[in-house]
């Protein structure tokens, strides 16, 4: 049996969790599997390199920033590595590079091309645990790439399906996939499955159990996939097809924190102008969400998107490129609920039920996006938490 164990930022958070890391892997090892361990950089150490870079440039180079990035992973590789031969266990350290992880040249956002796994296999065949820095690879002239936020998870499911492990682990610090986040809504529940897409959209939503590339790409190779905690033994949440799940309506709520809204007032109203504005996001590596345009009126329309936070002044410095409106607005005093469930495809009156919901507390509804299984509902900031709560409620999740 061959099990890919990932474990992130803050179950490698000191030297004590990586020691307790270690003696998960050695369990695993001695039940008689051969085991890849995947890291992430510990708890706040990514962030702290961002925030050394973009002392000297806001915008800095992102070749530079991949080596910089980088290093956070390597760090906790080392460590483990070191832990496990220590307690007499024969591991090896391996970067993205060395595990065969080649990637685009999409630098800090770069997508896998493919993985050559002969040295993993080599090593896994000589008896050692192998450890992978993740979030990181290589492109084809040899630099250092980084694969985005979330991209150990994307770096496990990746080996996962490349080494053809019969599971893939992934440890945090919850227990599972829950309803919604019990930090905000104590009643919410632990869903012992949930469906690969459910996951899909609850992860692209804001969720923050799993980073939504690693569960689409888990689906696409048929990865079977479990995310439990890694400061306990208790049964995680399956990720799985989702036969088994059509009699659930919703199976969760999410609250994405990240969201910035660009409302263009005054754009001219001819054909191909949506496109010009948002290639010109694209070619700048911004991810836009929700998408909305009023009818046009006096040869003028207004269009109004949404962006993550982080990428806000990109998408400003972009549109004062192009200057395609009268006007500009910015706002980042926004949030983004979505519920999900497979269950909407065939129940009606699930948007109805959200819309009364939240008309009951006085909490306007900006921009609504929809898909077969998820609603999505920008309002303002200062009422996120609030609108979960209730619609957790309205829709008896916890039971």
């Amino acid at each position: 049996m061959l099990i890919v164990q990932k474990f992130g930022g803050t179950s490698v958070g000191s030297i004590e969790r990586i020691e307790a890391v270690a003696k998960r892997v050695i369990e695993t090892k001695q039940s008689g599997a051969d085991v890849v361990v995947v890291l992430s950089a510990m708890s706040g150490v990514t962030n702290q390199l961002v925030e050394y870079g973009e002392h000297f440039d806001k915008q800095p180079d992102g070749r530079a920033m991949d080596l910089l990035l980088s290093s956070g992973e390597q760090v906790t590789t080392a460590i483990l590595t070191i832990a496990l031969n220590a307690a007499g266990h024969k591991a090896v350290g391996l970067t993205g590079a060395m595990a065969g992880m080649i990637t685009d040249a999409n630098h800090t956002k770069a997508r896998i091309k493919r993985i050559n796994t002969d040295r993993i296999f080599s090593e896994l065949k000589n008896g050692s645990i192998v450890v992978v820095a993740g979030f990181q690879g290589i492109d084809e002239n040899g630099d250092v790439t980084t694969l985005g936020r979330g991209g150990s998870d994307l770096s496990a499911v990746a080996l996962a399906g490349s080494l053809q492990a019969d599971l893939c682990e992934i440890f945090t610090d919850v227990d599972g996939v829950y309803t919604t986040d019990p930090r905000i809504e104590k009643k919410a529940k632990k869903l012992d499955k949930i469906s690969y897409d459910e996951m899909m959209e609850l992860a692209s939503a804001g969720a923050k159990v799993l980073q939504n590339r690693s569960v689409e790409l888990a689906k696409k190779l048929n990865v079977k996939l479990v995310t439990r905690s890694s400061f306990n033994h208790n049964e995680g949440t399956l990720i799985t097809q989702e036969d088994k799940m059509e009699k659930v309506l919703l199976s969760g709520i999410a609250l994405d924190k990240n969201q910035a809204r660009v409302t263009l007032r005054g754009v001219v109203d001819k054909p191909g102008i949506a496109a010009e504005i948002f290639t010109a996001l694209a070619e700048k590596n911004v991810n836009v969400d929700m998408i909305i345009q009023n009818v046009g009126r006096d040869g003028t329309t207004n269009l109004g998107f949404t962006v993550p936070q982080n990428e806000l002044d990109i998408a400003k410095a972009t549109m004062q490129s192009l200057g395609v409106a009268n006007h500009v607005e910015y706002d980042d005093a926004i949030v983004k609920v979505s519920i999900v469930g497979v269950g909407m495809k065939s129940h009606s009156g699930v948007a109805c039920k959200a819309f009364e919901t939240l008309a009951k507390e006085n909490i306007n509804i900006q921009m609504i996006s929809t898909s077969e299984i998820k609603i999505s509902m920008i309002v303002d900031q200062k009422y996120g938490e609030l609108a979960v709560r209730v619609l957790h409620d309205a829709y008896e999740l916890d039971k």
